[in-house]
């Protein structure tokens, strides 16, 4: 867990995100759009392949937000899907979240501002988590 000071970087955490990921998830949530497990139907729709679901992305941040804090109270958390996780048929795409720690607010609040990448690419915009820490 980093130190949960207001300016204090976190920790870049990389999570590698594969296609048996994307089924597992697929049957978990129920979201079994083809563009998360057939190459030929992204494609088809104008994908440049296999997309990670945006929910399941998001949800990386999620756990990266209790790593960072120790499983401190998630008061928010959102951002903008900007750019597909494309995850490849072999291996895996690697997602990285990283951040800066904002300014606690008078209700103990404390703002994470965050960025999430593939390969140096944003793939989600404007992300962000509060937590009561």
């Amino acid at each position: 867990m980093s130190e949960l000071t207001s300016g204090a970087e976190l920790p870049a955490i990389t999570y590698d995100v594969t296609r048996a990921d994307l089924v597992a998830y697929a049957h978990a949530s129920g979201d079994h759009n083809p563009i998360h497990q057939h190459e030929e139907i992204a494609l088809a729709v104008g994908l440049p392949g296999v997309i990670a679901h945006g929910m399941y992305t998001l949800a990386l941040v999620g756990r990266a937000v209790g790593e960072w804090t120790g499983g401190a109270e998630v008061v928010e958390i959102g951002a903008k899907f900007v750019a597909p996780v494309v995850v490849p048929a072999e291996g895996a795409a690697r997602v990285t979240l990283a951040g800066t720690v904002g300014e606690r607010t008078d209700e103990g609040l404390l703002p994470l501002a965050l960025t999430i990448t593939v390969d140096g690419t944003k793939v989600l915009g404007a992300p962000k988590a509060v937590v009561r820490a």
